[in-house]
């Protein structure tokens, strides 16, 4: 017995040989470990390598150690510490949403300094306009100086601690040299502010173009303090609006359960940690417990909703073999499962990262808006200098207070946040919106893109089928028993992980046939295996494939050829059996079409989008299933390696092409595609090749997600609109365009207000992608 295998005191204290517990490491406690992935461990709080997610200290909890955080405007900036984005001054946020928007300290910060803004502006509101009520009430009461200096009392702290952020950021834009809505705002509210204090404290320095009526010189705190107030209130409502966004990402986290039963290698039955649990691990699911992780049913039957990761609504049969996702919620059933893909592996967290990946992303009509952001802030402030010179050469008296006031007002006004957020906050609310109904995007270019596909590619098994084919007939040559012939095959095909395989091996074992032993197993891509089987003292060679195999080993086929052609229009696929380089069978094997794939042919052709499939079963089998669903086109017989030319074939003729598949072969094709489709059911490779993945694994989610992007696209379109018409007609009026025809100025007060609206504004047409029905 080995010493891993000592004699040791179970979980219940009784002594049993088997294999001895796993002694954590001295060294482990105060390390920092991920908490999808266990076996990444860390003296540093940095993202995890794998996942990206905040590393947890082993013993303790560090709250807001180990993130990452990156700009939402701009996803290439990342940093492991807070602060502000030296490209747009916004504040940076954790690429994992947190948990409570209490969380989040830049909102926090913001919310004290805008209450305590609230709070001493409105005192220099009442004070400055009880002064433009007839009689001057508040003049005649404390006096003309009093009043003034009231204001700057209560005006210093909301104009200097309450605006420091944005002073700051205003300062690293001019530094960094990338003038954005910050440099506005520090600019405008210090022109105002900075103003007002000399007007108040060495008025006798103003000549008298700066000059009321009265000889006063006019102070604007109640315009400096209410824009900061406006725009500290527009910050939190921006940031409350953003949290939101992230729910996707957030319920999605929230999914994955704590714990797991784990069964221990004495039998007796343990909650551990969800880091603790490795593959090989047998876990008990009881009935209403979440499945901890990905893995396979080894006892018992069950339901299991699924719903939360691919949108199915009714719960799927599991029985012993049978795959589980985790996250997923068990029924009445008790199961026991072998843990396969845990931490970072597992589907939940895989989806975690694509879906942070894609929000994070920048989709190429946001080039548009970043264009136009290069020149926008040095247009706005040469228009506040040029409407400064206007207003001090042509404006009535006072001249120059007028045309510090209206310089100011188009500052303010003239913020391009709106601008900067149209893009990117819909591409978060859509990418949260695929996840919930099982569409994974993998980055905002293929969320723009998908809406312009023309021409589907789709293969045929396990993207039009359900991918589980089920044998239906075996043809020998000259009526012999079928069985003999049967054990052959599902010899050799075990050692395959074709669909087909698994259909002849699955019959061979309801029928309870003994098999043998193979060796020298060769996968020949797109024809069929071959190799040697040893069964009853005799070793035969055997071949299992298509007729392009059987061509290519010189087999003629003449004798199964009514079989095979009967098979075929009845949408089975025949496979050709040959031993010791003789045909010996013909087994047929169907593979159902799936429920929603005539309802996805259906609506994407609403669409205008032709389908074409290619596959490389026979052209009889092929045609039938399309003249079933309808399909456009069909290209039978094509290898794995000719998918890729098609591809490039229908893009040479000027056609945006999707391809959607499921398998290895698929991967060449999938990335070539403009836009490739992965369904969720199929292999790994073919996913990480894919610009969308259909957890569900059927077509269905392709219409939907072809709506997503243009619906998209639509709310886009929408908030880029609404940005440069604000900003179109905003900076005119700010500048004075209605004063010689109606005699009115806009208030840089108001100002203040339309701009903070108006990014809060964007945020909420974008939000309303969450509610869009698929």
């Amino acid at each position: 017995m080995s010493a891993t295998e000592t004699d040791h005191r179970c979980c219940h204290g009784e002594a049993t040989p088997t294999q001895a517990p796993e002694k954590p490491a001295p060294d482990r406690v105060g390390k920092y470990v991920c908490p999808m992935c266990p076996d990444v461990l860390e003296d540093e709080p940095v993202p995890c390598p794998h996942c990206g997610m905040a590393l947890e200290r082993v013993g303790a909890a560090v709250p807001g150690e180990g993130m990452e955080y990156t700009c939402p405007m701009h996803p290439e900036i990342r940093q492991a510490e807070p602060g502000d984005c030296p490209l747009c001054g916004m504040a940076l946020e954790p690429s994992t949403p947190q948990d409570r928007l209490d969380d989040d300290a830049e909102y926090v910060d913001m919310r004290r300094r805008f209450r305590v803004a609230l709070a001493l502006a409105l005192p220099v509101v009442v004070l400055a306009m009880g002064d433009m009520l007839p009689g001057r009430p508040v003049s005649a009461l404390l006096g003309e100086r009093t009043r003034v200096l009231l204001e700057l009392l209560f005006a210093v702290p909301v104009c200097t601690w309450a605006a420091w952020p944005f002073y700051q950021r205003a300062w690293t834009s001019v530094v960094n040299r990338r003038l954005n809505m910050f440099t506005l705002i520090g600019l405008g509210v210090g022109v105002a502010f900075s103003y007002s204090v000399v007007a108040a404290l060495a008025p006798g320095l103003f000549p008298d173009a700066f000059r009321d009526a009265s000889g006063h010189v006019g102070v604007y705190f109640e315009a400096s303090a209410v824009i900061v107030a406006l725009v500290l209130m527009g910050q939190v409502l921006e940031l409350r609006a953003r949290h939101r966004a992230g729910d996707a990402i957030r319920s999605l986290l929230g999914l994955a359960p704590t714990h797991a039963r784990k069964v221990t290698p004495c039998g007796h039955e343990k909650d551990v940690p969800l880091n603790e649990v490795r593959t090989g691990d047998r876990l008990r699911v009881r009935p209403g417990e979440k499945i901890p992780v990905d893995g396979r049913v080894l006892e018992g039957t069950s339901h299991v909703d699924e719903s939360m990761l691919s949108g199915e609504p009714l719960p799927v049969s599991k029985s012993p073999g049978d795959d589980l996702v985790g996250a997923s919620l068990n029924g009445n059933g008790s199961l026991l499962m072998e843990a396969g893909a845990v931490g970072a592996e597992t589907l939940l967290a895989r989806i975690v990262t694509l879906v942070s990946e894609a929000q994070r992303s920048r989709a190429p009509i946001q080039k548009v808006a970043d264009r136009v952001s290069g020149w926008f802030v040095p247009t706005v402030i040469a228009a506040a200098i040029v409407t400064f010179l206007l207003w001090a050469w042509l404006g009535p008296p006072p001249a120059m207070a007028y045309a510090i006031i209206n310089a100011v007002a188009v500052l303010i006004i003239a913020c391009p946040c709106a601008l900067g957020l149209a893009t990117p906050m819909s591409i978060v609310a859509a990418t949260g919106k695929g996840a919930e109904n099982g569409i994974l995007f993998r980055n905002a270019e293929a969320v723009e893109h998908l809406r312009d596909v023309d021409l589907l590619l789709v293969d045929k098994t396990g993207t039009l089928t359900e991918g589980k084919p089920t044998l239906t007939a075996i043809h020998t040559v000259e009526d012999r028993d079928p069985d003999p012939a049967l054990a052959l095959a599902a010899t050799l095909e075990r050692a395959s992980e074709h669909p087909l395989a698994a259909a002849i091996v699955a019959a061979a074992e309801a029928r309870g046939l003994s098999l043998g032993a193979s060796a020298d197993f060769k996968a020949v891509t797109g024809q069929g295996v071959v190799g040697r089987v040893t069964a009853a003292d005799s070793e035969r060679t055997v071949a299992i494939g298509n007729r392009a195999l059987m061509a290519s080993r010189g087999i003629d086929t003449t004798a199964l050829a009514d079989q095979a052609e009967a098979a075929g229009r009845e949408g089975a696929t025949a496979v050709w059996l040959a031993v010791d380089d003789a045909l010996a069978g013909l087994i047929t094997v169907s593979d159902p079409i799936k429920e929603t794939t005539p309802e996805a042919i259906e609506r994407l052709h609403r669409d205008g989008v032709r389908i074409v499939m290619v596959t490389g079963d026979s052209a009889v089998t092929a045609r039938s299933v399309a003249e079933t669903l309808g399909i456009d086109d069909v290209r039978a017989g094509i290898m794995p390696e000719d998918k890729l030319n098609v591809v490039r074939e229908f893009q040479a003729q000027g056609h945006r092409v999707a391809m959607a598949g499921d398998g290895i072969n698929d991967s060449p094709a999938l990335a070539a595609a403009d836009v490739g489709i992965a369904m969720g059911t199929g292999t790994d490779i073919a996913m990480e090749s894919a610009d969308v993945t259909l957890v569900r694994g059927d077509l269905l989610g392709l219409a939907k997600a072809r709506r997503l992007s243009r619906l998209t696209m639509r709310n886009i379109h929408q908030n880029l609109f609404f940005a440069f018409v604000y900003n179109g007609a905003g900076v005119p009026i700010a500048a004075g365009a209605l004063y010689p025809v109606f005699g009115l100025l806009l208030s840089p007060m108001i100002a203040a207000a339309a701009m903070s609206f108006s990014s809060v504004s964007v945020i909420a047409n974008s939000l309303r992608l969450r509610r869009a029905e698929l």
